[in-house]
């Protein structure tokens, strides 16, 4: 049991994530606007504090909300085709004001021939969409990649707050050694906001760009965060942080954040999907003219964003600033509102670049505005130099400066050259965390909260794990127990073990696996770029046709099964491996492998006629690969690593040659593997997600050795396997297969009030394999290869692909209770084999916004 001092504990992490609201004094302002003349709430209207950049549009119910600690004294109210309206405002207060605008006297004649009604919204002799279509067309121009150099200073900030915590918590008694913490607030910087900053990291990069040849490359010159000490992953947690918060860039098509794909006001299809209102004229404190542009989406329920551009009447039609708002209809989880404001300065050629991108969002369980976690990710580029020529040796990959370097800048070099300052609440995080990881309770408490969440308990040096692992069953071993662990890199950052042992209490047989590992490069070997010699062995069982892998193949979750599930081999497995990753992420991998295969189950024995019977399969084996993943990121850990799906495609091929006589092996043969995937964005309908793959094998091996493609028999939706395909059912020669998986994000089902309120997003998939078997490998017309196996009746179970694919589709429902989808799956093809399911409900387990 948990004692209640570590409950109380555990009660404190949680509670760092739900407050109450705090009031402030700030003057509030909201209401409803509406047509004098009908009545009828009017959608996108722009409403501001006078003589400030504050504003907001209203909603399609006319609502607006407007926030703010200056204390303004008026509301300016503007929309086309009516007269402005200035209202005032009492600073300070919380206040309802309601507005009504009285059509100009040409928009009232028009009111007056449709009876009442609004004219209908087209971009036909619309001045708005003609000049969208002027920044459409400049576009190119006005980016950075449009000059042949270009470099600059970024600086990079990303602070995560609790928001509107309680005043009362730190005055429990629990609580009051923790009062540090809690008394550093900021209440200013943002409108209805009292942060309490806990996470705040720092980056400061020199960024050069060449056009021809193409390359950017980054220097990184400082980087400073808060460490929450090893029980956490810090790096793990930047980097999704990070990618939550991807840099915007207002003149691509489209916009990433949140992991959706978002349609950019100025996209080539913009018109299509958003309409276009002129806002206003202004005219800016060096007398040049900018014309304010209003942008909501044609449907709300679409992921798009609604807001605000100043366009240049210079010729270029430049964006000069920008604020994106996320419409809030949208199917995203957890995300109340999330906001981007871009400020452009201008060059000395007269165009503009981006100089302040500040991304914040504000996230919670609740709909309500009481508290949660604010983020704020702010940008800041300066010192910037066009078409100043760089010899070409900048531009090569190197690593100038050591990481503790890097990481360990003085606080007067912070304080000259940080781009951006720190509020005082920020400035006192440091101090505060690293007081905080000191305090032996909260450590105690973050390895407890760190074993219940990733499975694995931390003792210094080492770490026991994955929970997930120490108990599952199977037809062969029974009742399976297992326990494992790992070195860290508090022990080396050269060297690396790791290992398990389990034991089958049913075959009453031991499995174990030993591994150790040494880093060339002094990094971990989960980190990128990797270079790193691994040897090992292991002893266990599985399935034909499913990867051995060290960690996950006898999770708990995975021993549920259908059907007939008794086909498996035990396996030793002795290996040496090296992996090799360059700068551009392009790697090598070698390896070299002898590999002992012994039947069991209803595969025993392997025989290749009535009376011919082999015990075991031992193979040889020499390996070669190679692979590029341009642009790739990761959710970057201490100890693992998971790459971060991205628009750049995944190119690899893989080379295996069988060696005979070499160490026991039986056979001779080569294997050649290629595999493309590729995430595409299609705004507004989501992405897909599509894998090529294909295979081909020379020389006469059994069945054991042959592509064993990829079945499912569990009750789980895999992505990369056949779902309704029974294990060891096809194996082939030669193949090649498609896989697509299309994620609508609710596209359809934002359209129906029921789905759109439980914010269900619709899923599709298709997969296709093509195969086929030489007479060389069919033991039908071969009988020195291994006969195919049977079921107990005799009928084959295992069969070549004939002139048709195997096919199977499936349509699903994703984002039930926020992180469970559902998929109906149809197997299309081959539906004459014995024990098969023609239809199938499969169940993936997956957060996402």
């Amino acid at each position: 049991m948990i004692c209640k001092n570590t409950f109380k504990r555990l009660f404190f992490i949680a509670l760092l994530f739900v407050s109450t609201t705090l009031a402030a004094q700030n003057t509030v302002v909201t209401g409803v606007v509406t047509d004098a003349g009908n009545k009828k709430p009017l959608g996108f209207v722009s409403v501001s504090f006078t003589g400030s950049t504050i504003g907001t549009n209203t909603n399609d119910a006319g609502q607006f909300s407007l926030r703010s600690a200056k204390p303004y004294t008026q509301l300016k109210v503007t929309y086309l085709g009516y007269k402005d309206a200035v209202v005032a405002v009492v600073p300070g207060k919380e206040q309802v004001i309601n507005i009504r605008l009285f059509p100009s006297a040409q928009q009232l004649n028009e009111v007056t021939i449709q009876a009442g009604k609004r004219p209908k919204y087209t971009n036909k002799d619309n001045p708005a969409v003609e000049l969208i279509r002027k920044v459409i067309a400049n576009k190119d121009k006005n980016r950075p990649e449009n000059y042949n150099y270009v470099e600059y200073k970024e600086y990079d900030k990303m602070q995560f707050s609790l928001s509107n915590l309680s005043d009362k918590i730190s005055e429990k008694k629990f609580f009051r050694k923790y009062k540090f913490v809690f008394e550093n607030r900021d209440s200013t910087s943002y409108a209805g906001k009292n942060l309490l900053p806990i996470y705040l990291v720092e980056k400061l990069s020199q960024v050069y760009y060449r056009k021809n040849p193409e390359v950017t490359k980054t220097v990184l010159l400082g980087e400073k965060g808060v460490n929450f000490g090893p029980a956490v992953d810090n790096e793990g947690v930047g980097q999704y942080f990070k990618h939550l918060y991807e840099k915007v860039d207002i003149y691509t098509n489209s916009i990433y954040l949140l992991g959706r794909q978002f349609l950019s006001p100025i996209a080539d299809a913009a018109p299509t999907y958003y309409k276009f209102f002129i806002t206003d004229t202004i005219t800016t404190a060096d007398n040049k003219k900018l014309v304010q542009l209003s942008f909501t989406p044609r449907n709300t329920n679409d992921v798009l964003f609604e807001g605000d551009i100043y366009i240049t009447l210079d010729g270029n039609y430049a964006v000069q600033k920008a604020g994106l708002t996320i419409n809030k209809n949208i199917n995203v989880n957890f995300v109340r509102s999330m906001h981007v404001d871009q400020d452009f300065e201008l060059n000395p050629d007269g165009r503009y670049h981006l100089s302040k991108s500040n991304t914040y969002a504000d996230f919670g369980v609740s709909a309500n505005r009481k508290g949660g976690l604010f983020g704020i990710r702010t940008l800041t580029y300066k010192n910037y130099i066009v078409n100043k020529y760089q010899p070409d040796v900048l531009y090569t990959p190197d690593i100038n400066l050591e990481d503790d370097e890097v990481k360990h800048r003085s606080e007067q070099f912070w304080a000259e050259n940080r781009l951006d300052t720190l509020t005082t609440a920020e400035s006192k995080v440091y101090k505060n965390i690293d007081s905080l990881t000191h305090m032996p309770s909260f450590r105690r408490t973050a390895d407890l909260v760190t074993l219940l969440f990733a499975g694995y308990k931390g003792f210094g040096k080492f770490e026991v794990g994955p929970a997930s692992t120490f108990y599952s069953f199977n037809p062969i071993e029974g009742f399976r127990l297992r326990i494992g662990g790992r070195t860290t890199p508090e022990l080396s950052k050269r060297y690396y073990f790791e290992g398990y042992g389990a034991y089958g209490f049913k075959d009453e047989r031991w499995k174990y696996m030993l591994a150790a590992t040494y880093s060339f490069n002094a990094k971990s070997v989960y980190k990128f770029p990797q270079d790193y010699l691994r040897v090992s062995f292991q002893r266990d069982t599985k399935i034909p046709g499913q990867e051995l892998q060290f960690i996950s193949e006898d999770n708990i979750l995975l021993s549920f099964k259908r059907g007939t599930n008794d086909k498996y081999l035990y396996n030793d497995q002795y290996k040496i491996d090296y992996v090799h990753e360059l700068e551009n992420h392009l790697s090598f991998n070698f390896g070299a492998r002898k590999w002992v295969q012994t039947p069991a189950g209803s595969l025993y024995p392997f025989q290749n006629g009535p009376s011919t019977i082999f015990n075991n399969l031992t193979t040889t084996e020499f390996s070669a690969g190679i692979r590029y993943a341009p642009n790739e990121q990761f959710y970057q850990g201490k100890l693992f690593r998971i790459p971060i799906i991205n628009k750049y495609p995944i190119i690899s091929l893989d080379y295996t040659a069988g060696l005979k006589n070499v160490l026991d092996g039986q056979y001779s043969y080569q294997k050649l593997r290629a595999r493309f995937d590729k995430r595409f964005y299609i705004a507004p309908f989501g992405f897909s997600d599509v894998t090529l793959e294909g295979g081909r094998i020379f020389g006469t091996v059994p069945y054991p050795l042959l592509d064993i493609h990829r079945a499912n028999q569990t009750y789980a939706y895999v992505i990369d396997s056949y779902n309704l395909m029974n294990f060891l059912e096809f194996v082939s020669d030669r193949y090649a297969s498609i896989n697509i998986d299309q994620h609508f994000g609710g596209f359809f089902f934002n359209k129906v009030p029921l789905f759109k309120k439980l914010k269900w997003r619709e899923t599709a998939s298709f997969k296709a394999l093509y195969g086929g078997l030489g007479n060389n490998n069919n033991p039908a017309l071969n009988s020195s290869v291994y006969q195919f196996p049977t079921d107990g009746n005799g009928v084959p179970i295992t069969y070549a692909l004939g002139n048709k694919p195997y096919m199977e589709a499936s349509v699903g429902v994703e984002n039930i209770f926020k992180f469970v989808r559902v998929d109906l799956v149809k197997r299309l093809s081959y539906l004459d084999h014995p024990d098969v399911a023609p239809f199938g409900v499969r169940v993936k387990i997956k957060f996402d916004f």
